[in-house]
């Protein structure tokens, strides 16, 4: 299933316009080259003359669904082109078995959420050829799995939080306390807060420390000194970025400065995330395609981004999706990215 851009495509077009249309946007994307009336002709099942599909090109050119490059005969699809052939396909289509094998080897073993997005963005992009990014989310819908602690020398403790989502965090806090009081605190947040959110387990124990401040014993105290030196602070979880395939860009993109401006993009973690926030709903069932990204971001102008949630037993865990130009296959890849949304709710779900 495909969610359509938001944006609106030309006028209605009939029949035989939308069979060439499709055709030409088509046979673009597989030769990169603008394409004539009488390579259309060749191919025309219904046995169209090139004078008849040179006068059905001009009317579609007229419309705003293709442009003509100065130095060539042929024609080019737009933007709004492009949208439009979107909107046709059927979202039925199937993955060969060569790319099925390609993912399903990528992705054999994974147990967590960081490796899955961190070989998803990898995956996406080697069957694309052209950007593959993934975003790990935590937030509110991170629950509690369990935490440890364990005493690594004088003034040294290991603090490791593991969530639901599969999400492992680990940091070394300055505290003197001993084991016993660290198994004791442990036993106390894991029986008390698991599958609490990280956000609501944080709010209740800072409620508990305050009210029960009189009343500290030896555990509350152990608690306090872990929870104030951040042995479950969630800030370094909240988002993780994968983006691989940046070098894919640069055999397309002949326009040096603007190929500069991309690759930055890419490097600059926070735009991306806010990218994929901009486009990309939580809510969204489907794989969502969005044509002309420069209302995120004016150096994506011409670029795409062909995207889909990442849940778990209905909860989101991030986001994946592929970044590319808007000559790029779109069915292909639209599939790919269906296929492994479906395939992290499965792999996550049975990895519990």
């Amino acid at each position: 299933m495909i969610q359509k851009n938001n944006m609106q495509s030309g006028p209605p077009i009939g029949g035989r316009e939308r069979e060439i249309l499709t055709a030409i946007v088509e046979t673009f994307i597989a030769s990169g080259e603008p394409v004539g009336s009488r390579t259309l002709a060749r191919a025309n099942r219904e046995g169209l003359s090139p004078a008849t599909i040179r006068n059905v090109m001009a009317d579609l050119a007229d419309a705003g669904f293709l442009e003509q490059p100065h130095t060539s005969a042929g024609r080019v699809p737009t933007s709004e082109a492009y949208r439009y052939y979107v909107e046709q396909l059927t979202g039925k289509a199937h993955l060969s078995h060569e790319d099925e094998n390609i993912i399903q080897d990528s992705l054999h073993g994974v147990a967590d959420v960081q490796e899955f997005m961190e070989r998803t963005s990898h995956v996406l992009s080697l069957i694309s050829h052209n950007v593959g990014v993934a975003v790990a989310v935590g937030g509110p819908k991170n629950a509690l799995e369990h935490v440890y602690f364990s005493r690594l020398a004088e003034q040294k403790v290991l603090a490791v939080v593991v969530t639901r989502s599969g999400l492992v965090r680990d940091r070394v806090l300055r505290l003197d306390l001993s084991q016993t009081d660290l198994d004791a605190a442990a036993r106390f947040i894991n029986e008390n807060f698991r599958g609490w959110t990280m956000d609501a387990m944080r709010s209740e124990l800072a409620r508990r420390l305050e009210q029960e401040r009189s009343e500290y014993d030896r555990l509350m105290t152990s608690v306090e000194q872990l929870y104030r030196q951040g042995a479950l602070a969630a800030e370094d979880t909240a988002q993780t970025v994968f983006v691989e395939g940046a070098a894919n860009l640069v055999a397309g993109e002949q326009d040096r400065h603007r190929l500069q401006e991309l690759l930055k993009t890419l490097e600059e973690k926070q735009k991306v995330v806010e990218l994929l926030g901009a486009y990309l709903d939580a809510k969204q069932e489907a794989v969502r395609v969005v044509i002309g990204l420069d209302q995120a971001l004016p150096s994506m102008r011409n670029f795409v981004l062909i995207g889909a949630p990442a849940r778990v037993g209905g909860e989101v865990m991030g986001s994946l999706a592929v970044i590319g130009p808007t000559r790029m296959d779109y069915q292909h890849t639209i599939t790919a990215v269906s296929y492994i949304a479906r395939l992290f709710d499965k792999l996550l779900n049975e990895s519990e």
